[in-house]
């Protein structure tokens, strides 16, 4: 169904949020909202503010998470609920979109129900998952991977900052240190709406993604061991040299990765992101490389061959190098597909609106990763400008946040058991 969203509302609740945290930036509007500070406390005491005065039930659980709940006289109170929401964290530095769009897009969406006294058969949460980003606790997704039981309240509240500040201290420290778990398996279903971090919408000239698919990410360690020695006295066929083979490595992971792109999935990506070269000095023969190898795709196979190909060099450089090679692979997460049937909903309420939606992936990590492992999930885009994210100039058009924000409405109006007559 069509359901009309008031886009100055929702603008309103994104300009107020881009307030806390707010930093200088030379072009762009930037923030910077870490998990359990003072910006993060007044981000949510300004979203329980809009929830209440929304008529939704709130709830705040033990590790952050909140959510509120909108109980219309239509909804059977024993009905699992359809939810909906992101997160309110940031990166360092970064944008006013990521995350705080998908929240109050959810409010929005709950708030144009009311408006058009519709009455759906399910309750409806708006929910904000704490620490998105990982970027003061965790590695990503903790406050989701709590929703959906995959880490325990108590391991949650124990994770510490880089100064030994625990989460449990820091939520305690902005009164957001709640009681229980929410359990993303009492949910009927869930959608995100999201910045899209990429150009293809921006480049078909469409003003809602509907994801397909969130993209499989491995990480692995990778360590080399040469030998350290002289710059100047050391003969060419006398060194181990740890960073020559490194780069060996670079490259292969570069090669493997376009050899699967031009041969079976061009989602496919292999990035050596991170060297750690010791003894990292000008007149040293580098001693030990540590690399960070980062293979997304949303086909697991194609995945698993990108790692087939680093452990073929590791063998290989072993061999003809002298080099000796420890691999790890601490991180290792399978592409989670999106549900259909939410995917259609999302689809007919583009159909409904006049606003076209478009099929595609995603290549970053979302919460609904998680929530997709216990319930149905589901995932939308808005158009990022320049494919730019994690920065000031992160931008989506304020048209677009509507257009988005009005889709997102109509599948969740249709989910939860809207009819229209």
């Amino acid at each position: 169904m069509d359901t009309t969203v008031d886009a100055d509302r929702l603008r309103d609740d994104i300009e107020a949020t881009a307030a806390f945290g707010h930093i200088d930036a030379g072009e762009g509007r930037g923030r910077t909202v870490l998990a359990g500070t003072e910006a993060n406390r007044r981000a949510r005491e300004y979203l329980l503010d809009r929830m209440e005065a929304a008529d939704l039930y709130v709830t705040v659980d033990a590790v952050g998470n909140v959510a509120g709940t909108w109980m219309p006289d239509s909804a059977d109170p024993d009905a699992a609920p359809v939810a909906a929401g992101s997160h309110l964290d940031s990166v360092p530095e970064g944008g006013i979109f990521d995350g705080p769009l998908g929240v109050y897009a959810a409010l929005e969406a709950v708030r144009a129900m009311q408006d058009a006294v519709v009455s759906p058969d399910r309750p409806i949460t708006v929910v904000s998952f704490t620490e998105e980003e990982g970027q003061r606790f965790a590695d990503g997704l903790l406050g989701s991977s709590v929703a959906v039981g995959e880490r325990s309240v108590e391991e949650a509240l124990a994770l510490t900052d880089d100064d030994g500040v625990t989460l449990e201290a820091a939520l305690e420290d902005i009164g957001f240190r709640g009681e229980g778990r929410l359990d993303a398996s009492d949910w009927d279903a869930f959608y995100e709406l999201h910045v899209e971090q990429d150009t293809t919408l921006e480049e078909a000239g469409v003003p809602v993604g509907v994801v397909t698919t969130i993209t499989g990410i491995t990480h692995l360690d990778v360590e080399i061991l040469g030998e350290a020695n002289h710059a100047g006295a050391t003969h060419m066929h006398d060194r181990t040299d740890a960073l020559a083979a490194a780069a060996e490595l670079v490259l292969d992971v570069e090669t493997a990765a376009n050899g699967v792109v031009d041969t079976s999935s061009d989602s496919a990506v292999g990035t050596v992101g991170s060297l750690s070269v010791s003894p990292n000095a000008t007149n040293v023969v580098p001693g030990r490389v540590e690399a960070g190898v980062d293979v997304r795709d949303v086909e697991y196979e194609s995945m698993e061959t990108v790692v087939g190909a680093v452990r073929d060099t590791l063998a290989r450089i072993e061999d003809e190098r002298g080099v000796e090679t420890e691999l790890a692979r601490p991180f290792d997460l399978r592409p989670t597909p999106m549900a259909e049937r939410l995917r259609e909903a999302a689809h007919r309420a583009g159909d409904d609106a006049g606003i076209e939606t478009l099929d595609l992936h995603s290549g970053a990590a979302h919460d609904t990763m998680h929530v997709a492992d216990v319930t149905d999930g589901a995932l939308l885009f808005a158009p990022s400008r320049d494919g730019i994210s994690h920065n000031p100039r992160e931008w989506t058009d304020w048209d677009d946040c509507a257009a988005a924000t009005r889709v997102l409405a109509g599948a969740i109006a249709e989910v939860a058991g809207v009819v229209e007559e």
